[in-house]
């Protein structure tokens, strides 16, 4: 059998997939259970957050297994597996081993080094044992990867280098000002209770927020978080819980809103964020009206109408200065601009094909060059020209249009007041409405504006340290892994040398019925010295070949040098993976 891994993640997958094909628990439960029932996989384990769904599972044909664990992602997601192979990626064997250990490192986060993600694969295993689906080979995995996450973070400054996803966020809600003092005499709203909502509710805390109310559709599980956070002994936060109804109204009063809950439509809409703030911005202030920077160039106030007049400068005015109904760049408009050609690429580009055959054709019958008010025109070499306007024929015949190379100019927005709600959706799918970032006096900030920020975020040196500790950790368990998968031929190796000795002594008594007692155990006793020394060396040595990479062929070789039963083998295989499972089954 062997490990295979199919997932999907922010770094393979636009947030609007990742969103659509989210797993809230019962369908995790489904597809491990479906993933189970199928023919190539004996084990599985499914590792779901925010940003990453993946299935691992333990398969006896890697083509069969690809082609059914994806069918059975696309099926429980309900994105169609033509739509979703796309994003998929695989990893097999030791590169998937390499890929989880990098993932409880932190190393694949969106945020690199948060530790959040350990929690979630502690999660994960401990659904899988709880339903059975996780064998020997998860739960070495999974528990070696916890280890292996610890180890990263506490033996280097991984935890510098990022941080959780909650204080990033919260960090890109304060536009990067320090958290504490931003968030300092805030009222929170915090919806949902589960592990991100709770971290999030304690991070607001520790800021120094003056209020947190949590609401959760379970009111239970908000009391409690609610009955925490009062209680914290570093913190002198007011937290009181409400039910989901309630939401509305405390919109109205809060500042900061934290949304984080396992719901498949939008707990906020739009509309009830708009009515939140509505009445709470500065009135007189504009909000939409986009401007454009005054241009400081001679004569741009009187600037043409036509943006292709723009670009052709003076030179368009050197060839003449009347109207000529065949040229396209509506000549007369055109304002002084320095440095362009009118038959060069910055006056065309942008241009139609058709058009620019039309320019052509009026250049090659254009007058010559003038003298204007703004002086001699500047007229590039003609074979030069010529050249360029072929090329630029060319491209338009390719692609239909030229290209606009040159950066569009300046736009300012007008200015719009300081948010006074601020709104980090932690949730995917998401909680809130992606309307709401147009929303005057409101900044949102969600999974997918997290994952444009984190894209430019710096990476700390410990980052190639812990990259070393996974390499040396996945050449560890590579090789645990393989001398482990001889374990079982070895054990029938010499169970089948203890059945011979039992044999020949059982024969030996038959041929001398008078051997005494002490005879008899010291001749039984010699016999299986001889045996244990004959299969010493092979045994241990054949292990050690077998924990090298390559080595799982040596399996093979002792069972058909020593014509050793497979059923037997298999037998011992399943003896302990019964056992391992009966001593794993539980939280991890």
């Amino acid at each position: 059998m062997s490990l295979l891994v199919v997932g999907l993640s922010h770094r393979s997958a636009p947030v609007s997939v990742l969103e659509r094909a989210a797993l809230h628990l019962d369908a995790q439960v489904k597809l491990l259970q479906d993933t189970v029932a199928a023919e190539p996989a004996t084990e599985a384990a499914v590792l779901a957050t925010c940003n990453r769904i993946e299935l691992y599972a333990d398969v006896d044909k890697f083509h069969a297994g690809v082609a059914e664990l994806s069918t059975l992602l696309a099926q429980h997601s309900g994105v169609g597996l033509e739509e979703l192979t796309p994003y998929l990626y695989v990893h097999y064997e030791d590169r998937a081993v390499h890929h989880l250990f990098s993932v409880a490192c932190g190393l694949d986060s969106m945020v690199v080094g948060e530790g959040q993600i350990l929690g979630q694969i502690k999660d994960s295993l401990a659904r899988a044992q709880d339903l059975h689906t996780a064998g020997r080979l998860l739960n070495d995995l999974f528990q070696q990867a916890l280890r292996v996450g610890k180890r990263a973070h506490s033996e280097t400054g991984i935890d510098r280098a990022g941080q959780s996803l909650v204080t990033f966020g919260l960090e890109q809600l304060s536009f990067g000002a320090d958290v504490q003092e931003w968030a300092r005499g805030k009222k929170a709203l915090v919806i949902g209770a589960g592990s991100m909502s709770s971290l999030a509710a304690a991070t607001l805390a520790r800021a120094g927020v003056a209020e947190i109310v949590v609401a959760n559709r379970t009111g239970e599980r908000a009391e409690r978080l609610a009955q925490i956070l009062s209680d914290g002994d570093d913190t002198d936060v007011l937290a009181r819980a409400v039910p989901m109804n309630a939401v509305p109204g405390e919109l109205t009063r809060a500042d900061v809103v934290v949304s984080c809950t396992g719901a498949t439509g939008l707990v906020l809409t739009a509309e009830a964020v708009a009515s939140a703030v509505r009445g709470r911005i500065a009135e007189g202030t504009p909000e939409d009206a986009a401007v454009r920077e005054p241009d400081a160039r001679p004569g741009a106030a009187d600037g043409p109408a036509h943006p292709r007049a723009a670009q052709a400068g003076t030179a368009a005015r050197g060839l003449t200065g009347a109207a000529d109904e065949n040229c396209p760049l509506d000549l007369p408009a055109v304002q002084a601009a320095p440095g362009f050609s009118v038959l060069g690429e910055a006056a065309v580009a942008g241009m139609p094909a058709a058009e620019l055959e039309q320019h052509a054709a009026w250049v090659d019958n254009a007058p010559g060059p003038q003298t204007s008010a703004a002086g001699p025109a500047t007229v590039l070499d003609p074979a030069e020209e010529a050249e360029a306007i072929a090329a630029l024929a060319a491209l338009a015949a390719t692609v239909g249009r030229i290209p606009e190379r040159r950066k569009p100019e300046p736009v300012a927005e007008a200015p719009r007041p300081a948010p006074v709600l601020f709104v980090l959706d932690l949730a995917m799918p998401r909680d809130v409405d992606a309307a709401a970032h147009r929303l005057t006096g409101v900044r949102l900030v969600d999974i997918e504006s997290l994952a444009d920020a984190s894209a430019d975020a710096p990476m700390a040196a410990d980052v190639d340290q812990v990259r070393r500790i996974v390499a040396d950790e996945v050449a560890a368990f590579g090789a645990a892994l393989r001398a482990a998968h001889i374990t079982p031929t070895v054990v029938a190796l010499r169970t089948m040398a203890a059945d011979v000795v039992a044999g020949e002594i059982a024969r030996l008594e038959g041929r001398l019925p008078g051997l005494d007692d002490k005879h008899r155990a010291e001749i039984t006793q010699t016999v299986k010295r001889v045996v244990d020394k004959l299969l010493h060396a092979p045994t241990v040595r054949v292990k050690q070949l077998a924990a090298e990479p390559g080595g799982a062929g040596y399996a093979d070789a002792l069972r058909t040098l020593f014509d050793l039963d497979q059923e037997t083998v298999a037998a011992v295989s399943r003896a302990d993976n019964d056992s391992e499972n009966s001593k794993n089954r539980g939280p991890a």
